[in-house]
Parts: C-alpha cells; structure tokens; sequence
C-alpha cells in the first residue's frame, strides 16, 4: 500500500474513532491507531479501563469496528493488539 493511501486512511480512522471518542471517555477509556496493514485490517491498541474491561470485545466490535466501518468501508476488519487475555 502506498504510504500516502495509508496515511489517509489512517486519518479516516482516527476520525471515526474520534466520533465515539467520548463514549470512551465516559468509562475512563481510550483508544488509539496502531497501523493498518496492506490486507487493509485496522490494528487499534485499547488504553485505559477499555485496556482491562471484560466487555472490551464488545465494545471493539459492536461500537468502534462498527463506526469505523462505516465511515472508512475499504477497511475489512478491526482487531486490537492489546485485547485482554481474558477476552472472547
């Protein structure tokens, strides 16, 4: 992938990340872009309580891979490097 698609798209990420940002917040969480791979798959690094909670996988999936899924459609797939271990 060229660097400049992927720094786009990064941005787009960042951005839908940002709209539900606050949710995050709320539950004293975080989470931030890590990279995204040339298979296009989002790799996002959990921070905070998101870091530890036991609803993590939900949250991943239902409220940010959602969001950025919708706003970026090119990318095919969200996964946190960081997920808990206790996670699903």
């Amino acid at each position: 992938m060229q660097h400049e698609h992927k720094s786009e798209l990064i941005k787009k990420v960042e951005s839908a990340i940002d709209s539900i940002r606050p949710y995050l917040e709320a539950d004293g969480g975080n989470i931030t872009v890590d990279d995204i791979t040339d298979d296009l798959v989002a790799r996002v690094k959990l921070h905070g309580a998101c870091s530890s909670c036991s609803m993590s996988t939900m949250t991943l999936q239902a409220g940010v891979a959602e969001a950025i899924r919708h706003a970026v459609p090119e990318i095919r797939e969200v996964v946190a490097v960081n997920m808990p271990e206790n996670a699903l």
